[in-house]
């Protein structure tokens, strides 16, 4: 009978724990080493006589708390094991600020006490799991939310930019405040859409925190059963030790009376069992399996019959004591130790998953406040570093300047069309009308001899053959075997002579009927043409006039079709020194003749701008003129552009902006150190 005890090393099979725990305050019922007591249990009827301790709780049974955890709704969903993982640990190191994450001992102490401590537990922590879950649901779906406005607002924000740069708007200082309240909206979109990532991050680590708790929870639930059931086998075995004792007892009881010839009804043993049906049960069995000892009276016999029996008394006396023994050993373990340590990892898990709830929804609070912050902030800049804000970008449009700039650009456009109505063809105090022609031969022959050419008279002027307007760049330059145009060396030198000082030079359009004049007789004949006389120095607008005139006239721009749109996205860069530098690259890749002229040009317009003072063409008002001029115009009429389908009055700005930017570092470009030692 032996090996049916419980001996306290019963619970090493399942006790990972750490031996420190043992510290816990002890809930004690019994001293195992007190000898008394043990021998006070062995002779008593029942276990009711065991001494407890005032202060400590009553004593308890695996049955009581069964009994009451089945009335929880929820005793049996999720547990937690004792070697868990720290789900906090995803949470950063910060988050001691957020939350309070100590231990309270009182606590712990409260539960010990009650009966009902594991299942309250559970219970908790099941209600936690469910909180947890609804967050991590709550920050899904706004996270869905989140990133669908902010992808929606970035895609908005970007095609309204390129429609915008495709399509005939308005140019000047809108479609700058335009394009930067675009790029405002495209910030505060990648500002949610880094929100929306944030909100799924905190989802999924609530999500895996309440798996890794559910996990926990189970374990360590299934760790308290095996202790209540181990405890609950110790005790069944301790109470069939002590039947087989009672038994055993009685036996030898009826012995002895026959032995001193007293009768079963009569003596000590009829007292005993008259009040007690357990008594009269207990009686009857030891009659049963001892019923042989009425049939010999035989003192020898009875004799025999006594050892036997005092021998199976003393035999089940051990074993009742070694078994009450190792129950009160493992009742003293369970409630002082394994309960503490089951109740401590139940309410550690209950503290992890509230204290990681509140943790991200304290952290979703910051993260909300933040993105709301980031909005306002984008809005209305409080750094003059960080931009003027969306309302200060939308006041910066000036109507009036960019209708200023329209005027000259449309005029400069369509400077070398036919008119389509009324003409200047005279001076105003004869309401702009020519002189009226006079009868006579003389007359008639002085009119013929007075008559500008090209006015109908072309045929006078000899036609050599070697036209320069309309030509290829570098076809007529191969033709004249020279290294820059004639017609740009002779109307340059002219302009700086007689036009350095002349207000609002190349702005100012010239007469049309002189430019024509000029204009055809430089391609017929450009020896025969003085520009040094009267007749031109007199207005050099004209001059200035035909020169813009032969630009616009190449077959392919003097910057090329081909270069035409990596100079704007070039000149489209905020940061200066780096547009100077893809501004300088993409002057380089121009062919030869491009560059020549190009950097022969520039130069004049440079000189130009030194005598702004006088003449009031600033870099910024000669970029303004040449910008289109220099990348090629749309042709009027068949919706066509010269050269090879540049400009657009969409990219005129980033034109205007490519000429300013190379004029102000035309040394830069075009200067070489051995130019400038010479």
């Amino acid at each position: 009978m032996a090996d049916e005890g419980y001996s306290s090393t019963a619970w090493e099979s399942t006790d990972n724990s750490d031996p420190n725990a043992s510290q816990i305050l002890p809930y004690g019922l019994f001293q195992p080493n007190n000898p008394s007591l043990i021998h006070e249990s062995a002779t008593a009827p029942a276990l009711s006589s065991l001494q407890v301790k005032p202060s400590s709780p009553p004593p308890r049974s695996s049955s009581d708390s069964l009994g009451r955890s089945s009335t929880s709704r929820w005793r049996d969903s999720v547990p937690v094991t004792i070697e868990r993982k720290d789900a906090l640990s995803m949470i950063p190191s910060d988050a001691i600020s957020l939350v309070e994450t100590s231990f309270d001992e009182n606590v712990l102490r409260v539960l010990c006490e009650l009966d009902c401590g594991v299942p309250l537990l559970l219970d908790r922590i099941k209600q936690s799991m469910v909180s947890c879950r609804e967050a991590s649901v709550f920050f899904k779906k706004r996270a869905v939310l989140e990133e669908e406005y902010g992808k929606g607002l970035q895609k908005l924000a970007r095609s309204t930019s390129e429609v915008y740069s495709m399509n005939d708007g308005k140019a000047g200082s809108f479609v700058g405040a335009w394009q930067s309240s675009m790029k405002i909206h495209e910030v505060m979109a990648e500002n949610r859409i880094r929100f929306a990532q944030r909100l799924n991050e905190m989802s999924d680590e609530l999500a895996s925190l309440a798996k890794e708790v559910d996990k926990n929870r189970k374990q360590t639930k299934e760790l308290a059963s095996r202790y209540e059931r181990a405890l609950q086998e110790s005790e069944l075995n301790m109470e069939k030790s002590k039947n087989r004792l009672e038994i055993s007892s009685e036996e030898l009881e009826r012995v002895l009376l026959q032995k001193e010839g007293e009768s079963l009804k009569d003596g000590g043993l009829q007292a005993k069992n008259q009040g007690g049906v357990a008594g009269k049960r207990a009686l009857g069995k030891a009659v049963a399996k001892g019923g042989l000892l009425l049939k010999g009276k035989n003192p020898g016999n009875i004799q025999r019959q006594e050892d036997d029996i005092r021998t199976r008394v003393s035999n089940a006396s051990d074993l009742y004591r070694k078994a009450l023994t190792d129950t009160q050993a493992m009742r003293q373990e369970y409630f002082n130790f394994q309960l503490p340590r089951i109740l401590r990892a139940l309410k550690e898990c209950a503290d992890e998953i509230d204290l990681g709830t509140q943790y991200h929804l304290t952290r979703y609070a910051f993260l909300f406040e933040s993105i709301v912050l980031s909005d306002g902030s984008t809005l209305v800049p409080v750094a003059p570093e960080d931009g003027i804000g969306l309302k200060s970008t939308i006041e910066s449009i000036d109507n009036r300047a960019d209708f200023k700039i329209y005027m000259q650009n449309y005029a400069y456009a369509r400077g070398g069309a036919a008119p389509r109505g009324p003409r200047r063809e005279g001076p105003a105090e004869e309401g702009f009308l020519p002189p009226l022609p006079t009868h006579g031969v003389g007359a008639h022959s002085s009119v013929h001899a007075n008559t500008p050419i090209g006015n109908g008279h072309n045929s006078q002027i000899p036609d050599k053959g070697r036209p320069t307007f309309g030509v290829d760049l570098a076809d007529q330059m191969a033709r004249d075997n020279v290294e820059l145009p004639a017609i740009l060396e002779k109307c340059c030198a002219a302009i700086e002579k007689h036009g350095l000082q002349s207000q609002g030079i190349y702005r100012i359009s010239g007469m049309a009927r002189k430019v024509a004049s000029l204009k055809e007789r430089l391609d017929k004949d450009m020896d025969s043409v003085n520009l040094d006389s009267e007749e031109w120095i007199s207005d050099v607008n004209n001059v200035t006039s035909v020169l813009k005139m032969w630009f616009r006239e190449l077959p392919d721009p003097l910057l090329t079709s081909n270069l035409h749109q990596g100079f704007v996205e070039a000149a489209k860069i905020e940061n200066d020194r780096l547009r100077h530098i893809r501004l300088h690259e993409r002057v380089n890749d121009l062919p030869d003749p491009n560059y020549a002229t190009l950097k022969f040009f520039l130069g004049h317009l440079h000189k130009i701008a030194e005598y702004e003072a006088d003449n009031s063409m600033s870099i910024q008002n000669l970029a303004i003129v040449f910008g289109q001029t220099l990348f090629g115009q749309m042709i009027p009429g068949n919706g066509s552009f010269s050269g090879h389908g540049n400009g657009g009055i969409a990219d005129a700005p980033f034109q205007n902006k490519a000429i300013e930017t190379i004029l102000e570092h035309y040394s830069d470009i075009f200067v070489d150190e051995a130019e400038v030692g010479a």
